[in-house]
């Protein structure tokens, strides 16, 4: 059985909405267990290998908004808007992420797509727009400058942009 991209992105964020109401209920009527592994917050940073680190981390923050690493404790680092995250791996032979040695893939939430897509195209980025719109949003995908495919999601619903 084959599952997409989008139908992994719509049903692990269902899970979590559940799962976050779940226990929530677990907690207001005094069961504790529901606390009693530890847990990561969300994803701390992303590191990968680049041929042109600087030049990458520059091209992110002017496309993208993304602040580069600080040099120093002064320096504001890139916050991240809360929402949804999906951590997913795929298998060996995905030909998801694009070339078959690509072995990672990121995918941004964006408030407005059509606003990013605008954006990128008229700093002369190709954007390629998805047609359709799933139940769980908009997607659009996009190469950096060194070839790693970057995705970018518009989330739907009510607390798409929370």
């Amino acid at each position: 059985m084959s599952i997409s991209r989008r139908n992994l992105l719509l049903g692990t964020s269902t899970l979590a909405v559940l799962g976050e109401a779940a226990a929530g209920e677990a907690q207001a009527q005094g069961d504790t267990r529901a606390n009693t592994r530890e847990r990561v917050l969300g994803i701390g940073g992303m590191f990968f290998k680049s041929h042109d680190a600087k030049g990458l981390a520059e091209w992110y923050e002017h496309h993208l908004g993304i602040n580069p690493t600080p040099s120093d404790y002064g320096q504001a680092v890139w916050q991240q808007t809360a929402g949804p995250t999906v951590f997913a791996p795929f298998p060996q032979d995905t030909g998801y992420f694009g070339r078959p040695e690509q072995t990672w893939m990121i995918n941004f939430r964006v408030r407005d797509l059509d606003a990013m897509v605008a954006q990128l195209r008229a700093a002369e980025i190709a954007v390629k727009v998805d047609a359709k719109v799933y139940p769980n949003g908009r997607f659009a995908r996009l190469l950096d400058p060194e070839g790693n495919p970057i995705e970018l999601w518009e989330p739907a619903g009510p607390n798409a942009h929370s």
